[in-house]
């Protein structure tokens, strides 16, 4: 079992910044990944990164270079640093954890709003 703790949501002017954390407890597999999943109101859950043990990344499409995911490997946690945000980018946050190996084991955060108004 993987325990998931986020941080960093709130509210934030267009055009502004926000750095959310997710740290992992537990027993973790070698070979894993970790990210950012977002739904905002009546739309799907969609991925905003990845990064795995192997240091592969992967982004969404809306990305645009606008956001960037890293991990610190001592602390067992994920960053997702988010620039030049819109109110599109409001929504829920959801840190992800998945077994690269054993594929079906994955666990997810309770989430985190992130919320772009003026």
């Amino acid at each position: 079992q993987v325990h998931l703790v986020e941080s960093g949501g709130g509210l934030v002017q267009p055009g502004g910044s926000l750095r959310l954390s997710c740290a992992a407890s537990g027993s973790m597999p070698i070979a894993n990944a970790m990210g950012w999943y977002r739904q905002a109101p009546g739309k799907e859950r969609e991925l905003v990164a990845t990064s795995t043990t192997g240091g592969i990344k992967e982004y969404g499409n809306f990305v645009k270079g606008r956001i960037t995911i890293s991990r610190d490997y001592v602390r067992n946690t994920v960053y997702l640093q988010m620039n030049s945000l819109t109110p599109e980018d409001t929504a829920v946050y959801y840190c992800n954890f998945r077994n690269l190996v054993h594929v079906t084991e994955k666990f997810w955060g309770q989430g985190t709003q992130v919320t772009v108004s003026s």
